[in-house]
């Protein structure tokens, strides 16, 4: 009766091909987060140009910019994510363009 004996070159040959797949797998999971990353850093920016967009009409409408960003989200239709986004704005007074600053939420 023959029995199965590994030898030292199968037992190479089975962890390099561990190794090699779990370096496959770290590349793939890399690649997502960052990929991840970027397509919140986007979706920051968008939201930013939403809230200048909305304040613009805001003031084109109403002959002055809205005085906080719940305004423009009960009036205008913007949907912030605050789990995801922290929006600073800041209104100097009511005809001059307000300082808009959206970023991640850490």
């Amino acid at each position: 009766m023959k029995r199965w004996k590994q030898t030292g070159k199968e037992i190479y040959g089975y962890v390099l091909s561990v190794l090699v797949f779990l370096c496959v797998l770290a590349l793939f999971v890399t690649g997502i987060m960052s990929f991840s990353k970027k397509a919140d850093a986007r979706g920051a920016d968008t939201l930013r140009d939403a809230i200048r967009r909305a304040s613009v009409q805001c003031y084109a409408i109403e002959g002055r910019y809205p005085p906080s960003v719940d305004y423009l989200e009960e009036n205008y239709g913007i949907l912030i994510d605050r789990d995801k986004y922290d929006v600073f704005y800041s209104g100097f007074a009511s005809n001059f363009m307000p300082d808009i600053t959206v970023n991640l939420h850490e």
